[in-house]
């Protein structure tokens, strides 16, 4: 059974950093793109970043040059770098499995619980 949790939320400044954790259990994770994702206004989910099996990496246009993504295939975790974090960052971040098919990625139905991040002074 796979099974994903995240930690590394929490309250946070403006302007500030956090890194977001995400552990997978099962063998899965090697051969599998791992993403984040958070709510977003008028969507069931906005794709934050994703990270192929192979270590390429997307971001949405929102934190591109302030978010990074990475993948540590000897500990099955997948890290989301968060800078220069605005109050519209807030949300709840999900870490999904999935995988790529060369233009987009594709989530599967193996979701973390969420980890809280919000930002504010």
């Amino acid at each position: 059974q796979v099974q994903l949790v995240e930690s590394g939320g929490g309250l946070v400044q403006p302007g500030g950093s956090l890194r977001l954790s995400c552990a997978v259990s099962g063998s899965i994770f090697s051969i599998s793109s791992m993403a984040w994702h958070r709510p977003a206004p008028g969507k069931q989910r906005e794709l934050v970043a994703f990270i192929t099996r192979a270590g390429s990496t997307t971001y949405a246009d929102s934190v591109k040059g302030r978010f990074t993504i990475s993948r540590d295939n000897a500990k099955n975790t997948v890290y989301l770098q968060m800078s220069s974090l605005k109050p519209e960052d807030t949300a709840v971040y999900y870490c999904n499995l999935g995988s790529f098919n060369g233009r987009s990625y594709i989530a599967n139905d193996y979701w973390g619980q969420g980890t809280q991040v919000t930002v504010s002074s």
